[in-house]
């Protein structure tokens, strides 16, 4: 079986020949949108009789689907690429391929085109529906039919190119575009079925696909912005908006990307005339309002804008970031908590199958420089690291998420709970005013006292002035308070966090925290040091350092559960979700006239929040500790990614920067680190890190087969550094690296395609 697979092209072999064909036949009916990547599938044979012929099959993009002529050719290019391992006394390798068939989703039409092509022999277009039924191509729509299938092909590899959340064995990303004339054929495409582009779906964080918000729209902003060529996509928006004059939202972005804000404002403000009711234009306008610091104006147009489209997720995060900006942080945190919330469906993907065996070949030189991809120590983490579930949110809960991280980050834990518990119920004042009333309503002739006095009326309510929580003892609300009380010196020897936080007093008094009892991995140097001064820290008494550099006797001083309180639930109704506890006594009576009911999805995101929080405050309670007794801090690669991932969620770009660079000082096959490194120099301007990270990443790509120039992550962060500093300087700078012949041809790539396609930067 050796001898049958292919040289550089990665393919997995079937069990039963066809099985993946039938597979996505199958698979056709629960495909929604654009439709997963394009199937390849080749028969191979011998020739011999009794020799069992073979099947196997890959994905790939960026394959030219305007014909069935140039889908045949790409299967009649595999021909040649079968690995010739005969010796002097063989003519060349026994497997031939005998036939394929090329699959492309048509996302306009919602049929299948299949090209079968027989080696020797003819060729056979043909399209198969939803049912799964086989239909001949119709000569009449024939030509309109392959256009469909042209552009459904050209947006999937461009928005598939650099999804890392969507990855698939054997998975060949080409490019879609290659020519300015090939980038000519697909803006004449997208014009002509651009009244059509609804029908391909639209991001999940849009509930209803429209002319404007779609994959469609998004496909071109995303191609023409990632190199800044917004003068193409402006064209095209000036012609089509003529017919649709909403698209004048994508056309005032487009002159504002390439710099002609007065001339988007002039179209801004004559659109807005005919379509008022357009909150993709509002949103544009409101964008620029922000960009200019004018918050006053923008929170008015973003009111507008929900009040056009009060079903949209957008609308309402809009509104939502503008309050954050107006530091209005209770109007905030309501407006977050009206966000309607969609059901998160993924890209389109083909149904997993059995593979007899998985051939991924080597791609060239630059992988050499990558490490071993096989599991090491380094690959395991900590388990209450692993059970993060931020990572895990997707869509508009992702979207939400960010939200609550922004606002904490410019308030503190401490003052969103407070600002929490000012604006919503929470479920020990819903309890109270619960039983109270069950009270009065069984003796209505006489009030009965309480510890504070004299109850009021059932009709009575607090003035306007007053909050639920403005009478509240301090230590009565536990949602009220971010932060503990200092530790006391009679804390124990080794106090217990909340929720199976452990700190241990090491014999050097550095504190070693973990983040739960289930990990007790020692730290092999931290302890053979700390063995070491054992008796001279006896003598000096058992004191311990906290996280601010004050002695804490007898004590390890706070831990993450003493600093960071734990959230209390919010109200959810009547009975829903209310938890055991006795009601705080000596209370003043409440009314919920000027509180709402926290949904629960946000409820839940506060605790996803602080686990989040607990994680971060205990890895940089560590990092100080470590550091003050100048002892070196170690994590393993992946719980350094980890934690760089959580600092990024966080908005500690400093600390995530800090945590990737040490996910490096290990051999780990890991993309994600050298991936946000790379935009983070990029963002700094720094072209010597910003072209030695990126040249790892090249090694990740195209050891994953991405063998594609643009629209990549790496063409998106050269552009960016060209428009400043100019492509021949980034030219010479890898010239100067002295880099081996195939990966400079590789990195080169990204600058020609600059120069071909006039990217700004390329002639200077």
């Amino acid at each position: 079986m050796a001898d049958a697979a292919f040289k550089d092209v990665p393919e997995i072999f079937e069990v039963e020949v066809g099985e993946a064909l039938s597979a996505r036949t199958e698979a056709l009916s629960t495909w929604r949108e654009l439709g997963p990547p394009d199937l390849c599938h080749v028969v191979k044979s011998t020739g011999r009789n009794g020799q069992r012929d073979l099947g196997s099959y890959h994905y790939v993009s960026g394959v030219d689907a305007s014909s069935s002529a140039s889908l045949a050719a790409y299967i009649n290019s595999l021909t040649y690429a079968i690995e010739d391992d005969s010796g002097w006394f063989s003519k060349g390798s026994a497997w031939k391929v005998r036939n394929g068939c090329y699959c492309c989703f048509n996302a306009f039409s919602r049929v299948d085109v299949r090209v079968d092509v027989k080696i020797p022999g003819g060729v056979n277009a043909y399209i198969v529906d939803l049912r799964g039924e086989r239909h001949d191509l119709n000569q009449d729509t024939a030509q309109d039919l392959w256009q469909e299938t042209y552009l459904s092909a050209v947006l999937r590899a461009i928005l598939y190119s650099d999804d890392s959340a969507y990855w698939l064995d054997a998975y060949r990303k080409l490019d879609p575009i290659t020519t300015p004339e090939g980038e000519l054929r697909f803006l004449q495409a997208a014009e002509a079925l651009f009244s059509k582009g609804w029908q391909v779906g639209s991001e999940p964080e849009i509930q209803v696909a429209t002319v404007v918000s779609n994959h469609l729209t998004s496909s071109i902003m995303k191609y023409f912005g990632d190199s800044g060529r917004y003068q193409h996509a402006a064209n095209l928006f000036e012609k089509l908006s003529a017919k649709e004059p909403e698209l004048s939202s994508l056309l005032a972005r487009s002159y504002i990307g390439m710099n002609e804000e007065v001339k988007a404002v002039q179209i801004m403000a004559a659109a807005i005339k005919q379509t008022p009711q357009s909150y993709t234009l509002l949103h544009a306008q409101c964008d620029f309002l922000r960009s200019k610091g004018n918050y006053e104006y923008a929170l008015k147009l973003a009111k507008h804008a929900v009040n056009c489209a009060p079903s949209e997720f957008v609308t309402w995060e809009k509104l939502t970031e503008l309050y954050i900006d107006l530091g209005q942080f209770e109007s905030a945190l309501l407006t977050l908590n009206s966000c309607p919330m969609f059901t998160y469906n993924g890209r389109d993907a083909h149904r997993n199958l059995a593979a007899a065996r998985v051939h991924l070949p080597p791609k060239g030189q630059i992988i050499e420089i990558l490490p071993e991809r096989a599991k090491t120590e380094d690959d395991d983490a900590d388990p209450a690291l692993l059970r993060l579930p931020a990572p895990g949110l997707r869509g508009t809960w992702a979207r939400a998420y960010a939200l609550l991280t922004r606002l904490v980050s410019q308030i503190g834990w401490d003052e969103l709970l407070k600002t929490r518990s000012s604006v919503f119920v929470m479920e020990e004042e819903y309890r109270m005013q619960k039983a109270q009333s069950e009270l009065r309503s069984y003796s209505p002739a006489t009030t009965p006292n309480s510890a504070n006095g004299v109850l009021p009326k059932r009709e009575a309510s607090l003035p306007d002035s007053a909050t639920l929580v403005s009478k509240v003892q301090a230590d009565d609300d536990a949602s009220t308070r971010g932060i503990a009380s200092p530790a006391s010196a009679g804390h124990s020897q080794n106090p217990s966090a909340a929720d199976g936080l452990v700190a241990d007093a090491s014999p050097n008094g550095i504190p070693q925290i973990r983040i739960s009892t289930e990990s007790d991995r020692e730290r092999t140097q931290a302890q053979a040091e700390a063995e070491a001064e054992a008796e001279k820290a006896d003598e000096e008494g058992e004191k311990a350092v906290n996280g601010n550099g004050e002695a804490v006797e007898n004590s390890v001083g706070p831990t993450a559960g003493d600093v960071l309180e734990r959230p209390m639930q919010a109200a959810a109704g009547a009975g829903d979700g209310a938890q055991d506890g006795e009601s705080s006594g000596g209370q003043e009576p409440f009314s919920f006239s000027n509180k709402r009911l926290c949904e629960r999805w946000l409820d839940n995101l506060f605790m996803v929040l602080y686990e989040d929080l607990r994680v971060w405050t205990i890895f940089r309670a560590e990092v100080a500790h470590y550091k003050t007794q100048h002892v070196a801090y170690r994590k393993t690669s992946l719980e350094w990614e980890i934690l760089g991932d959580l600092g990024g969620r966080l908005h500690h770009k400093e600390e995530a920067k800090e945590a990737y660079s040490r996910c490096l000082d290990s051999q780990r096959y890991s993309y994600k680190p050298w991936s946000k490194l790379l935009d983070t120099y990029a963002e700094e301007g720094d072209i010597q890190r910003t072209l030695q990270v990126a040249i790892r990443v090249a090694a990740y790509q195209w050891g994953e087969y991405t063998e594609m120039t643009y629209p990549t992550q790496i063409a998106r962060c050269l552009f960016k550094l060209g428009q400043i500093h100019g492509h021949a300087k980034i030219s010479y700078t890898l010239l100067s690296m002295g880099l081996p012949e195939g990966i400079a041809k590789i990195m080169e790539s990204y600058l020609n395609y600059g120069k071909v396609f006039k990217v700004e930067g390329y002639d200077f």
